[in-house]
């Protein structure tokens, strides 16, 4: 039976964090479905690259089985994709909105797996140079 995970981002800005947690997710599971989301703002930021380029970028990745658009919830990925894993960078360990990811895994028999996130380089290190250009 195949694993398959899902993982998300806007990879704005792509960078090898980016690409540290997607090869990482690769390793913990035999399919890696890849949600890119359309912009930043539900973060609050602006994005540089368009959608169309990020999930053009995201797609030539080796480590990437399948690309799509992001999920409003990344839990959403459990019912459209039967994903049996969840990633994302520990940065969102313990928010409001992980905890919530979390019940909704472990009543679905999902495994969220937390990476370290990257402190080196960030998107948002490079957008604040950017910005400041």
């Amino acid at each position: 039976m195949k694993i398959i995970g899902y993982m998300s981002g806007t990879f704005d800005l792509f960078h090898i964090g980016h690409l540290n947690i997607i090869k990482k997710a690769r390793d913990h599971c035999d399919y890696l479905i890849v949600g890119v989301h359309e912009s930043g703002a539900w973060k609050g930021k602006d994005t540089f690259i368009q959608f169309k380029e990020r999930l053009e970028i995201i797609s030539a990745i080796k480590y990437v089985d399948q690309v799509v658009q992001s999920y409003p919830n990344d839990t959403d990925a459990i019912t459209h994709h039967n994903i049996k894993k969840l990633f994302v960078g520990d940065d969102y360990k313990g928010s409001d909105r992980f905890k919530l990811y979390e019940k909704k895994c472990r009543e679905s028999n999902v495994e969220i797996i937390y990476f370290p996130y990257t402190k080196s380089t960030s998107s948002s290190k490079l957008r604040d140079v950017l910005q400041k250009l």
